[in-house]
């Protein structure tokens, strides 16, 4: 194996200019490893979703099958990589005694080396870089420099979506709390208007009308503003309005 980065190897920003998702951006990582081992015929990129392994893109032919049989038996160089955070390598399967029958079933399916790089590792979105060789040390000639700066920028790619995935998932919830505050105002603001009342006093009042209804104080008062205007508030639950 050598050493160092190969000129033409694409980076991060250029893949992602390229990439209109990140499995598009993915697979690019994928294909740009494949090319950086010569002695490799397939490359899998591993993630873990929901607590399961999937491999989300592949590029040659090897690693669907041998990804799948090792997520079957809940063992495999791939594996080690993503839950353990090392790299693996197999330079001999048939020499290997690791993984219970796996390494049997590669060297059935033709496979005699593999080399796995842990992406993300210790994260909930961990992964792993897998290449598969059917030759015996099939990685000699392979640029671990370049598939390292691979596996980091994958790292960096899915750090980047899980980030604009979290802020998306905070504006929506941001946004649902600043409708139901907006909605409960109102409500407030009818019962302050028939009760003559102070605005704590409103919101006591709701509250205790929603906890013996049993119904969310901000459904309750969805419900109050309906009947009063006509039209529910967005995102309310349907009421006919008072006659």
């Amino acid at each position: 194996m050598t050493d160092g980065l190969t000129p033409g190897t694409p980076d991060l920003v250029s893949l992602l200019l390229d990439s209109d998702t990140l499995d598009e951006f993915l697979q690019a990582l994928a294909e740009s490893a494949l090319a950086q081992a010569p002695g490799a015929d397939g490359c899998g990129i591993t993630l873990e979703r929901q607590h399961r392994p999937l491999t989300v893109v592949s590029a040659g032919i090897s690693a669907p099958p041998l990804d799948e049989a090792q997520y079957a038996q809940d063992d495999g160089p791939c594996l080690e990589a993503l839950r353990e955070g090392h790299e693996v390598s197999v330079g001999e399967m048939q020499l290997e005694s690791r993984w219970n029958g796996y390494p049997a079933f590669a060297v059935a399916a033709g496979t005699r080396s593999s080399f796995s790089l842990p992406i993300a590792a210790h994260s909930h979105t961990a992964g792993a870089l897998n290449l598969y060789s059917p030759k015996v040390d099939g990685f000699e000639q392979a640029d671990v420099g370049a598939l390292r700066d691979l596996a980091a920028q994958a790292t960096g790619a899915i750090a980047l979506a899980q980030r604009l995935s979290d802020t998306q998932t905070f504006t929506a919830d941001l946004q649902a709390a600043l409708k139901s505050r907006t909605v409960i105002d109102q409500a407030a603001g009818i019962v302050m208007n028939q009760r003559r009342c102070s605005a704590e006093e409103a919101l006591a009042t709701l509250r205790r009308a929603s906890q013996h209804r049993n119904v969310k104080l901000r459904d309750l008062c969805a419900q109050l503003v309906g009947s009063i205007s006509g039209s529910m508030p967005p995102g309310g639950p349907r009421v006919r309005p008072r006659p």
